[in-house]
């Protein structure tokens, strides 16, 4: 059963609501013989073998569910990608210890050889209820009555996609998207420049099959961030592809590593894209094509739209016409992390801590700078999210603007997160003066900002 698009979240006594998780669809049969089927009928459970422990939760039953992977408490897709592409033995077997899945059930379609799918929703999930036992692999979708739009906003605090609202009286429409489940999903966009576009199959022959997508970082550079195949209607497709006649070229900007046959085209069209989260690999993921952007020029197409996090509170509190601090930009690079830690001569000095997460710097004030040794605890007030480009930043702030005084860089280098969470984060440095564990402690008592960053002692 498939969920149409909501415009917008909604509450209602006659529908539940429940988490969006962002991974692989399965169906579990679990019989004589146990089965991972996803939409396209693939086996997957030799790619994840701790999943085999359904068998010991439940017996003869066929369940609906979505096997995600989880970091820092939340669904991470990426890994989850990384665990599909496992071959080897040795590799799954890796895989399966670094980074564990979990199948989230949410849907009983058979239990003892009886079909289930006429019941109301309602009925089969009473029945889920009674039919298999949560275990470490396997957890039961929780859900809400009537309140939906409380639970979207909770779901989005979270960091989560967003919800699936279902009509309680839905029987299980196998293959069907009708309109009683309807996903309801926080979409962003950005505008994107056409790069090219992949040959077209089928009815989309004679045009084509998916645009390709870049954006410009801050050298100038064109980075391909994704393909697009979906939002075009059949006239938009032709009249695309008669736009596309003019601007064919030999020149590829980017190899996009995908083995669809490509024709590259002049860098001139700027199109808005929405899309549903970046990938760690910076791919637009769940994209769809909005529109062309006339009114804007393809060099004012930057990386820095995409992943930024919420930067509202770093750019309503700085006057940019004044202070020479990057309102944003800074290039997402691949592999580690970076951190820096900036000396701040404001009215007091102190030293800010900045590790880059999810297209931000992460920021504390430090009051007394940073430990170095294990002894050393050292309060640290979180502050708002800076934009990756502030880790090159060293100047003066004038008078007058938000944190006036002399910046300059203390020490800078990569780090690796252990664990981060709302009330702990562990993390190894790499710098030029800082190397080893450190740990930041939520002190909830002291505030919601407050925290204490202690260095750690090495394993």
């Amino acid at each position: 059963m498939l969920a149409k698009l909501a415009p917008q979240p909604f509450s209602g006594k006659d529908w539940v609501f429940e988490i969006k998780w962002d991974g692989f669809r399965a169906i579990a049969y679990v019989n004589e013989d146990f089965s991972l089927r996803s939409r396209n009928q693939k086996e997957l459970k030799y790619n994840f073998p701790e999943l085999d422990e359904l068998k010991q939760l439940t017996s003869n039953a066929v369940f609906d569910g979505e096997i995600v992977v989880m970091k820092e408490g939340k669904a991470d897709f990426q890994a989850l990608l990384e665990r599909g592409k496992a071959v080897s033995p040795t590799e799954i077997e890796l895989q399966t210890r670094r980074s564990p899945a979990v199948y989230v059930v949410f849907d009983i379609l058979e239990k003892d050889g009886k079909p289930l799918v006429d019941l109301p929703l309602t009925e089969r999930k009473e029945i889920l209820q009674r039919s298999v036992c949560e275990g470490q692999h396997v957890l039961l979708s929780d859900f809400v009555e009537a309140n939906g739009e409380a639970y979207y906003a909770a779901a989005l605090e979270k960091g989560l996609e967003g919800v699936v609202a279902k009509k309680k009286s839905s029987p299980y429409e196998v293959g069907l998207r009708s309109g009683n489940w309807l996903k309801i999903k926080k979409l962003r966009s950005c505008d994107c420049v056409i790069f090219g576009y992949t040959k077209g199959t089928g009815a989309r022959a004679e045009t084509f099959g998916a645009l390709l997508l870049g954006l410009y970082d801050a050298d100038g550079k064109p980075v391909y961030v994704g393909k697009v195949g979906t939002g075009f209607s059949q006239p938009l497709l032709k009249t695309l592809s008669e736009l596309f006649q003019s601007l064919k070229t030999d020149d590829a900007p980017f190899n996009p590593d995908i083995p669809d046959e490509v024709t590259w085209l002049k860098p001139d069209l700027v199109c808005e894209i929405g899309y549903q989260v970046v990938t760690r690999d910076v791919r637009l993921r769940m994209s769809r094509f909005l529109g062309l952007r006339e009114d804007k020029l393809p060099s004012e197409c930057t990386l820095d739209q995409i992943g930024q996090g919420d930067l509202a509170e770093y750019v309503a509190k700085r006057d940019f016409s004044v202070t020479t601090e990057p309102k944003s930009g800074g290039e997402k690079k691949s592999g580690a992390k970076a951190f820096v830690v900036q000396e701040h001569h404001a009215r007091r000095l102190h030293y800010d801590l900045r590790l880059e997460k999810d297209w931000v710097l992460k920021s504390w004030a430090v009051p007394k700078g940073i430990p170095v040794d294990t002894s050393e605890k050292r309060l640290a007030v979180e502050t708002e999210d800076h934009p990756l480009g502030y880790a090159g930043f060293e100047g003066e702030i004038p008078k007058g603007q938000y944190g006036a005084g002399t910046v300059k860089i203390w020490d800078r280098g990569v780090y690796e997160a252990k664990v981060w969470d709302e009330k702990i984060i562990e993390f190894t440095l790499e710098g030029e003066k800082l190397k080893g564990r450190y740990v930041l402690v939520r002190l909830k008592k002291a505030g919601e900002k407050s925290w204490l960053l202690l260095k750690g002692k090495e394993e």
